[in-house]
C-alpha cells in the first residue's frame, strides 16, 4: 500500500455516510444553530448603519443610540450561545465519528490474515489509524462548518449589499470569480501534496517503531549512528513534503486576503463617490464596509474548506485501502466446530502439500495422524517446513482442501475462532506485552468478574499453577513486585529464558486441547527444561490432551510418543524416539552429535542421552 501515488477523489467519503447518518440529528441541530448565528451576524451592520446615520444627522436623541447598542449587545449574546451549541453538536459528532472509525479500523486490522502484516509495515498502519483518521475528523468538523458557514454568509451578504446599493456592490465583487478559480487550482494541488506528506509520515513512523523495537540489536552492534542517519533521511523527507504543502497553503490565503482587500479598495472608491453624490448614506457606506469585512471569512473559509476536505479525502483514501482489503483467511460458508468423536484422530494430514506465492513448495505430500492424548515431536533443519506445518493446523496459512483435518473435520470448514481456541501456542518468538508478569500469563483466559470472589480465587490458583509448571515461580519471588512486576516493552527487562517460560505459562494456563511448544526451550537450561516437560506432559497425559513439541534438541524430543522428522518439506522419518535411533538416520545422527557435544550429560528423563530403557523408546 505504501508509496502508491493515487488520484484523490471526494468520493472516498462514501465510507463515512453510515456514520453521518447515525449522527444526522446532531449535525442537523448544529447546522441550524450555525445558520441562526449567521443570521444574527448579518444583522449587526444594520445596527451600525442606523447608529451612524442618526449621529451624522446632527440632531438625535442618545436614547435611540443606546437602544441600538442594547439590541446589538443582545444579538452578540445570542451569537456567543449559538456558537457554543453548534460547536458542541458538530465538533462533538466529528469526534465521536473519529473514535468509531478508528475502532472499526482496528477491528478490521485484527481480522486481517498473517500475510497482510508481512506486506504492510506497522508504522504505516499506525499513521493511517492516527494521522489519517484525524484528517477525516477535521474535514467532518471544520471542513463542513467552513462549507456551510461560508456558503450561507457569502450568499446572505451578497444579497444584502446588492439590495442596499446594487451599483456599488457590483463593482466591489468583481474580484470574486478569481476566488473560485483559485479554489479549484489550489484544491487539486493541495490534495496531492497532503497525500505525499502522509506517506512520508508513515515512513518516518515505521522507522521509529522498527528502531526502538530492536533497540537491543541496535545497541549491541553500536549502530546508533546508522539509525540516526536513517531517521534523518526520512525526517527530512517529511519536512520537505510539509514545507511544499505549507508553501502552497501559505500562498493561497494571502492571495485570498489580497482579493478581499481589493474589494475594500473598490468599495472605498465607488462607495465614497456615491456618498458624495448623495446616492448612499454615510451609515450605508459603513454598513457596506462591515459586510465586506465579514465577507473576508467566507473567502478565507473557502480556502480553509478546500484544504480540510482535500486532506480528509486523502486520509480517507488511505483508510479505504485497508477497508477494501479482505482477509486472506476467513470463515467459509457453513463453518462450524467439531466435537471429539471416538476413533477419530485428533490431527490427521492427508497428502498435505503447500507453497507460498512465488516460492518453492514448503511442504510436499505430508501424511500422518495422531490420536488424542499423544505427544508429537517435530524435528528438522532450518527451512525444513516445521513452522509452515504448524501454521496449517490453525489456518495461519490456508492448506489445500481435504489435506488437514482436526477431530475429523477439514480445517477449512472449521469456525476460525473455534479452531484456534483448541490450540495453545508457545511460539519461537516469545512476544510479551508491556504489562505485568501476571497479566502476560493470564492473557489467554477471560478476566473473572471482580465481584465473584470464588472465580477470582480460582483464576489466581490457576495462574500460580501455570507459573509452577513453567518453572517461573522461583523467578517471580526474586522480582521486586513479584508477579505484579512490569516487564517493559516486549519483555525488555526479562532474560530470554524467562520470556520463554512466561509464554509457556500463558499457553498452559488456558488448558488447550492441543498444546504447541514451538522451540520453547532454546534459551532454557537442561534442568529447567526437564522440570517443565515433566510437569506439563505429566498433567496433560493425565487429562488425555495432545501436545506438539518442536525442537532442535533431540533430548527434548525423547519426551514424545511419536517424532516426525522433516527434510525439505517432506517426511524423512516417523516413529517413536527409540525406533528412529535404531534406524540410524538424521534423528540418530543428531542424537549422537548432541551427545558428544554435551559429553554424556543426562537428558533428564532418567538415562544418559540416547539410552532409553524399554523396547521402542516408549515415553516416560
Amino acid at each position: 500500500m505504501q508509496g502508491q501515488q493515487k488520484k484523490v477523489s471526494i468520493g472516498e467519503f462514501k465510507t463515512i455516510f453510515p456514520y453521518l447518518k447515525k449522527y444526522r440529528v446532531q449535525y442537523a441541530l448544529g447546522f441550524f444553530c450555525l445558520v441562526a448565528v449567521d443570521a444574527a451576524q448579518v444583522i449587526i451592520p444594520q445596527y451600525i448603519r442606523g447608529a451612524v446615520d442618526l449621529i451624522t444627522q446632527g440632531s438625535f436623541r442618545w436614547f435611540a443610540v443606546f437602544r441600538l447598542c442594547a439590541a446589538m449587545l443582545v444579538t452578540m449574546f445570542f451569537i456567543a450561545f449559538g456558537r457554543f451549541l453548534w460547536r458542541n453538536f458538530i465538533h462533538g459528532s466529528s469526534r465521536r465519528i473519529e473514535a468509531e472509525l478508528r475502532e472499526n479500523l482496528f477491528v478490521h486490522l485484527l481480522a486481517m490474515s498473517y500475510d497482510f502484516y508481512q506486506k504492510n509495515k506497522i508504522g504505516d498502519l499506525m499513521a493511517r489509524a492516527i494521522n489519517d483518521v484525524g484528517a477525516v475528523r477535521n474535514s467532518l468538523g471544520w471542513g463542513l462548518v467552513a462549507l456551510v458557514d461560508g456558503t450561507i454568509m457569502a450568499a446572505s451578504i451578497l444579497v444584502i449589499i446588492f439590495i442596499q446599493d446594487a451599483e456599488t456592490a457590483a463593482m466591489a465583487v468583481l474580484p470574486l470569480p478569481f476566488v473560485t478559480l483559485a479554489m479549484f487550482l489550489f484544491g487539486r494541488a493541495m490534495g496531492k501534496r497532503f497525500h505525499r506528506a502522509q506517506e512520508t509520515y508513515s515512513a518516518m513512523s515505521d522507522t521509529v517503531q522498527e528502531t526502538f523495537a530492536g533497540i537491543r540489536v541496535v545497541k549491541s552492534f553500536v549502530k546508533e549512528w546508522w539509525f540516526v542517519k536513517k531517521f534523518g533521511r526520512v525526517n527530512d523527507d517529511y519536512r520537505d513534503a510539509n514545507i511544499n504543502l505549507v508553501k502552497l497553503y501559505g500562498g493561497f490565503f494571502p492571495f485570498i486576503s489580497f482579493l478581499a482587500g481589493l474589494t475594500i479598495l473598490i468599495l472605498l472608491f465607488a462607495g465614497g463617490r456615491r456618498v458624495v453624490l448623495g446616492y448612499l448614506s454615510p451609515g450605508g457606506l459603513v454598513a457596506l464596509f462591515s459586510y465586506l469585512q465579514m465577507l473576508i471569512w467566507p473567502l478565507m473559509g473557502a480556502g480553509f474548506m478546500v484544504n480540510m476536505i482535500q486532506r480528509g479525502a486523502a486520509g480517507m483514501a488511505r483508510i479505504n485501502e485497508i477497508f477494501r482489503t479482505e482477509p486472506g483467511i476467513k470463515n467459509h460458508e457453513g463453518a462450524s466446530r467439531a466435537s471429539p468423536a471416538p476413533g477419530v484422530p485428533e490431527i490427521e494430514l492427508r497428502g498435505l502439500s503447500f507453497a507460498y506465492p512465488d516460492s518453492q513448495p514448503a511442504l510436499e505430500n505430508i501424511t500422518f495422524s495422531i490420536t488424542g492424548g499423544t505427544t508429537l515431536g517435530i524435528l528438522g533443519r532450518t527451512g525444513s517446513g516445521k513452522s509452515t506445518l504448524l501454521k496449517t493446523f490453525v489456518r495461519m496459512v490456508d492448506p489445500p482442501p481435504g489435506s488437514v483435518f482436526i477431530r475429523g473435520m477439514d480445517v477449512r470448514l472449521w469456525d476460525l475462532a473455534g479452531l484456534r481456541k483448541l490450540f495453545g501456542v508457545s511460539p519461537q518468538d516469545s512476544y510479551l506485552f508491556s504489562d505485568t508478569i501476571k497479566n502476560n500469563i493470564a492473557y489467554g483466559i477471560d478476566d473473572p468478574d471482580p465481584a465473584d470472589s470464588s472465580r477470582l480465587e480460582e483464576a489466581g490458583s490457576r495462574l500460580e499453577k501455570a507459573a509452577a509448571l513453567s518453572a517461573l515461580d522461583r523467578d517471580m519471588e526474586n522480582f521486586a513486585a513479584g508477579r505484579e512486576t512490569l516487564i517493559g516493552e516486549r519483555g525488555l527487562t526479562l532474560s530470554g529464558g524467562q520470556k520463554q517460560r512466561v509464554a509457556i505459562a500463558r499457553a498452559v494456563l488456558s488448558k488447550p486441547e492441543i498444546l504447541v511448544l514451538d522451540d520453547s526451550f532454546s534459551a532454557v537450561d537442561a534442568e529447567t527444561e526437564r522440570r517443565i516437560l515433566t510437569g506439563v506432559l505429566g498433567e496433560r497425559k493425565a487429562e488425555g490432551k495432545t501436545t506438539i513439541i518442536v525442537s532442535h534438541k533431540v533430548s527434548t524430543l525423547f519426551a514424545a510418543d511419536r517424532v516426525v522428522v522433516l527434510e525439505d518439506g517432506t517426511i524423512a522419518e516417523y516413529g517413536t524416539p527409540g525406533e528412529l535411533l535404531r534406524e540410524g538416520k538424521f534423528f540418530a545422527r543428531m542424537a549422537e552429535l548432541q551427545r558428544l557435544g554435551e559429553r554424556g550429560e543426562h537428558n533428564g528423563f532418567g538415562e544418559t542421552f540416547g539410552e532409553r530403557p524399554g523396547e521402542g523408546g516408549s515415553p516416560v
